[in-house]
Order: C-alpha cells, then structure tokens, then sequence
C-alpha cells in the first residue's frame, strides 16, 4: 500500500464516524431535478442530468454502470475488474474510452498515448454512494467539450455533504466483501466529507481473481457548485488476477471450462491519486469559474489475449504505464440584457499536460520481463480556447453558436526496445471547431414541448507514439505516422416532450462522420488504421418521475456503423463491435417506509464481430434487482441479485486469432487460429449489506 494513502486513510475515516450534529431520519432525502427542467434550458435532445436520487437503488455489479444511467450506454467487462471497463454507446466500441470523454469533479479520466488503449478510461475508483449527478451530453455540440468527445462526455460530481455518517458492509458469493465508511461534518461554514472503501472479489473463476481495492477520499467545500469552492483529495489502488477472454472452442471441447483461464497470473496493479480544487462565483452580469488538478497514475497490465501462439510459454505481456497529469480550466459568462436579446456570452480555457515518465510493452511470462518491445517517455501538452453565445431571439427560438480551437503538442523519446529506438520526435496538431444549436419551442402539444436542431465538429487524438514512429518496434518494419488529431463531424435533430405531468420523453435522429477509426494497439505497440466511417441511429428516452418514490426509465438505442470503404481482406464495411440495437427499462421506488428497491432490464443486440457481418454476436436479456429493508431510522438492509434470471451469455464477443495450450502441444496453431473470442457473464450472484446511520 502506498504512503499516500495511508496518509489519507486515519484523516478519512475521522469523517466518516463524526457524530451526526441531528438525530438520523429514516432515509437520506435528495432534492433531484424535475422532469420539467430540461425544458427551456437543454441545448440538445440527448444531453440529460442524472440524480443522486436515480442512483440510489440501482442494482450495480461495477462501479462503473454508474455510466448506465446515460441513455443508450452500455458498460462491459472482457478482463479482471482492476481494469478499465468496455463502453458502446452510438455505435461505437469505445474500446475502454476512445470516444467518449468523462471527468469527475473537473479531473479528466480519459488518459492519452496510455500503455493499453487511447482514451482509457479507468472508473473502477468511483464510489457510487458518493455521486451526487452526472451530467452527460451526445455528440459534440458543446464548444466546452474537447478530445474524446465524439459520441459524448460525462461530468461526474461527488456529494459535498451527507444527512448522517454510515458504514455499509457487504457480502456475496464468490469471496465478494466491502466495507464502505463515509460522513460529513459542518464547522463555521464549512463541510468535510470522508470516505474509505475496501473492497474484495474473487468472482466466479476457475482461476480466482483476488481482488483487493482500497478507496479513499476527503472533502472540503463551502457552498454549492455554482457559489463556493472544494478542495478534494482522493487515493486509490488495486491489485488483481484476470480470466481473459479465451476461445469460444476451448469451452465447447472441454479444455477449460466456462470460467476457465486460458493462460495463468494475467492481471495487474493500478493505483490514481489526485488533488483537485474547484471555484466558482456568480456576479450581477455573469459568473466566473476555474478548476485546477494534479494526478498521479500507474498501472501494470499483464495479459495474453492470444493465448499460447508464440509456443507453449504463453504470449503474456506486459503493459506499464506511469505518469503525472496537471491542468485546470479557467471559465466566464456575461449576461448581455435586453439591448442582446438576452444573450449569454462564455468563454474559458482549458489546459493539461501528461508528463509521462515511462510507458512501455514488454514481454513477460509469469509476470516476470523477458524483453523489451517498446519504452518511451512522452510530454504531451493540450491547450483549448472556447467561446460560446446564447441568444434568445424569441420567445419560442434560441439558438447557441460556438467556436473551439485546440492544440496538440507531443514529445516522444525512445528509451527501450531493439526495433524501437529510431522511433520518437515531436508532433504538432491544432484544430478549430465549429458548433451549432437551435431550439424551437416550448409548445403546448399539450404538454410542454421543444425541437432541437445540432451540427458540430469535433475530434479525438491519437496515441503521440504513433504520429512519431516509422519503424515497428515489433520486428523493425517501415510504418506511416498518422495523424494526431482525427476530426469528426456530427449532426442531430431532436424532440423533447412532458406528454403527462412527471413523464419526460426524448426522441434523437443522430449521425456522425469520423475521418479515421485508427486506434494504437497496446498489445502490438503500433497504431492499426482502419479507415474512415459513418454512423447514424436513433434515440427515444424516457424518464417518469411518479408519486410515492417511484422512479422508472426506459430507452432504445438504434444504430448502424459502416466503413466508407471496404476492408481490402474480405470486402465487408461493417464496423466491428457495433451494436445496433440496445435497450433498457428499470424503475426504482422508495415510498419512505420499510421497504424499497429496484429493478433493471438490458438488452443487447447482435453486432458483427468482424467486417463483412456473417460472424455476429448472440443478443441476450438480462435482468438485476435491488430489495431493501429498514429495519429502523438507523438500520437498513439491502439484497442484490445480479443476473437475476442466470443467463448463459457472454459480457462481450470478440472475432480474432489466438491458440489454447493444446493446440499448440497438437502443432494445430499454425500462427494463430481465428474464431470467437468471449468473456462470459458472471452467473447469478446475491450479496448482502447492513448499512448503519449514527
């Protein structure tokens, strides 16, 4: 365990069992936005908020299906929970984060030129009791958002304050336990939340994952988001032993089992600390807000996705990656009056900087380094200027116009690896982004009513490493730089309506053009293109918001993805791990007596695992339910069953080429074996918590 964080743990956990200054109430009440609210203030059909309320019952496997809440967004799993998830949303396999941008408390989780993917987007360190809303948006209509946010972004903000301290302990099967710690106090004006997390897993694998994660965080504030400030601190690390996905042949012919490892000791360590201090201030004319952070960020990957093709010691390697991250954001509004139609005038900018001291591919059996691939050290520097103006022209048209511009600085030195050590230099790449917004409405028909109209450009990077190398580090072959930037361009037209007091429904038709699919393959350490794509789909959520705690929500996600041109190797222009079709329907309700829980549904459509759409995933249904009792003001106690009805599918799909231990014992490998590739979804699983209020 790092000193940092046994620095933080004793400061936290003064927090967290501080004396409450009331007696404890029967539930935590949070104030949540009305249904309503969009109305008259949303820039798009398919942006939303979601509340602390919302949260509250939703049976959850991972942390991470925090991100679930967002319409349409679907979060998987295909290693060892230490690891980033796997995201699709708009028809796109955001892989652990490509193209979609998430920040938590004005801190980005996107990490650039990272070790295993681009983007990658670790949010195993949230602690879902603490969310207090997540913001989100679709598509890049939003002149404040940048890299990554292609099919949309995220901002996560925790809670500044809690009714009354709690410990929440769990247990499950499969050696699942967690201790949650968390309180708040006020002194002269001032909060300070704590919050320790320990948490452990062995899951359902043959080959037990080990699990141990330990969490922590502290924060001061004073005031609100819009008038005040918060200074946080938060500290987390992880160890673990994955189960990869493996051959869907080595299941059927009784190799391994169904939750079976194909190679032993894959898996990893991570840790991320942070600091981060957010400000904001409201004048007569506007407000003005800023954010500065530091994070610190490792990770050791170990993995073998294909198996055993390079002979019978495996083809495990390692994936390492260390680095500082800083920057901040700096934000104004003027409201210009009558005289401007009541415009809001914003401008801000934003600035980062990822000074990576080591990222590198190396091979490894046993977790133990027999080679060096590639090792580079990197600075990479963004800097982003926005400006944006919000008119309303009538009482019935508004419209927003904004203007983006972005530069992009890298620098990569080569420090390892035989093929790798002509590679490196600097890139440069700057971009500027135009926005676009209409609304029309609100009409009565009957119920309030609005029509959106959206057009944008924005972007993501590409991994610096592959805009400076010419040389594969592999086997010291001639590659192409490619680009640093990668623009898309996307539009939508929308509809939001109450058709019935407390229902909120939303219709999108979306679609967007990316100039390049290119993604840096952390397993290979070269950047794989893939060519230009096109995707369109359509959006209808709903959200209702009933009497007596009931909150249910609904939403079908259509969508198809196709490349421009064909892959030269079968023809085929189908998108890999697209999925076209996903819908979903839960409700959660807490009357405020004894009783309270919540159910939801996801279904998952079949999507093509390679490019000419003949090979496809198998869609399923599957269901997670939440049921709590309180046993008294101070007492409650709460049953999870996830995968309730225990179906036999798979978390993901995969189409690729790898060998099992006795394909190659049998000189059947030849190189590599293409088929199914498939992580299983954990089977049914109940866990149980006692959660105390002082």
């Amino acid at each position: 365990m790092g000193v940092r964080f046994i620095l933080a743990l004793p400061v936290a956990a003064l927090a967290g069992i501080a004396p409450a200054a009331d007696p404890p109430t029967l539930q935590e009440v949070t104030v949540g936005a009305s249904p309503r609210e969009p109305i008259g203030v949303a820039d798009s059909a398919s942006e939303g908020t979601i509340t602390a309320k919302q949260l509250a019952n939703r049976p959850l496997l991972r942390p991470a299906e925090v991100m679930e809440t967002i319409p349409g967004m679907v979060v998987t799993q295909h290693s060892g929970d230490g690891k980033a998830n796997q995201y699709f949303l708009r028809g796109f396999n955001l892989d652990h984060g490509s193209d979609f941008s998430t920040q938590l408390m004005g801190m980005p989780t996107n990490m650039v030129s990272h070790a295993h993917g681009q983007g990658y987007m670790d949010l195993n360190f949230l602690i879902p009791e603490l969310v207090d809303s997540v913001g989100y948006r679709k598509g890049m209509y939003a002149a404040e958002d940048g890299d990554f946010a292609t099919s949309g972004s995220a901002r996560i903000d925790y809670r500044r304050q809690l009714a009354s301290p709690f410990v929440d302990i769990a247990i499950g099967q499969h050696g699942y336990r967690r201790a949650l710690a968390a309180g708040s106090q006020e002194r002269d004006g001032l909060h300070l939340l704590g919050a320790i997390e320990l948490a452990g897993n062995d899951g359902p694998w043959e080959q037990p994952e080990n699990l141990t994660k330990k969490n922590a965080v502290l924060r001061l504030s004073d005031g609100t988001a819009a008038k005040g400030f918060a200074l946080t601190a938060m500290a987390y690390e992880a160890r673990w032993t994955a189960t990869e996905h493996v051959p869907q042949r080595a299941i059927d012919s009784g190799e391994i089992g169904r939750y079976g490892a194909l190679s032993p000791n894959d898996g990893g360590t991570t840790h991320r600390y942070s600091l981060s201090g957010e400000w904001a201030r409201p004048t007569a004319n506007g407000a003005s807000k800023a954010s500065l952070y530091v994070i610190d960020y490792g990770l050791k990957l170990f993995s073998a996705p294909s198996g055993f093709i390079g002979g019978l010691q495996g083809d495990q390697h390692e994936q390492a990656d260390g680095r500082s991250v800083w920057g901040g954001q700096a934000s104004r509004s003027w409201f210009l009056g009558p005289a401007f139609k009541e415009s809001e005038l914003s401008a801000g900018l934003q600035l980062r900087q990822d000074r990576i001291r080591s990222v590198g591919l190396y091979g490894t059996e046993d977790r133990v380094r027999t080679h060096t691939v590639r090792q580079d050290k990197l600075t990479e520097t963004s800097a982003g200027l926005f400006l944006e103006a919000r008119t309303e022209w009538q009482s019935w048209l508004r419209s927003t116009f904004g203007l983006r511009h972005d530069e992009v600085d890298a620098r990569v030195t080569a420090t390892g690896g035989d093929f790798n050590l002509s590679n490196g230099g600097k890139a440069r790449a700057s971009q500027t982004s135009p926005k676009l917004g209409i609304v029309l409405g609100p009409f009565n028909l009957p119920g309030a009513t609005e029509v959106y109209a959206n057009w944008g450009h924005g972007f993501h990077s590409n991994d610096a490493r592959g805009a400076t190398s010419t040389a594969n580090p592999v086997d010291g072959g001639a590659i192409r730089r490619v680009p640093l930037l990668v623009k898309a361009r996307g539009s939508e037209i929308g509809l939001r309506s109450m058709p019935l007091p407390g229902w909120s429904s939303s219709l999108a038709l979306w679609k967007m053009d990316l100039a390049s699919e290119l993604v840096f393959i952390g397993d290979e350490g070269v950047t794989e293109p893939k060519g230009a794509s096109r995707r369109h789909g359509l959006e209808w959520s709903n959200t209702v918001v009933a009497a007596h705690g009931l909150i249910v929500d609904g939403d079908v996600a259509l969508s198809q993805a196709r490349f421009k041109a064909a892959n030269p190797d079968n023809g085929g222009t189908r998108v890999p791990n697209a999925i076209p079709l996903t819908a979903s329907l839960g409700g959660t309700v807490d009357p405020g007596g004894r009783w309270f829980g919540g159910v939801r549904l996801r279904y998952l459509g079949a999507y093509p695992l390679e490019e000419t759409g003949k090979e496809k995933s198998t869609p399923f249904l599957m269901a997670n339910l939440k049921l709590g009792y309180r046993i008294d003001p101070a007492l409650q106690l709460t049953l999870d069953v996830l995968n309730l009805f225990d179906r036999k599918a798979n978390d993901i799909e995969y189409w690729g080429g790898a060998c099992t231990r006795r394909e190659t014992l049998t000189g059947s490998c030849g190189g590599g074996i293409d088929g199914r590739l498939v992580h299983p979804l954990e089977p049914r699983t109940f866990r149980l918590s006692l959660r105390a209020r002082f």
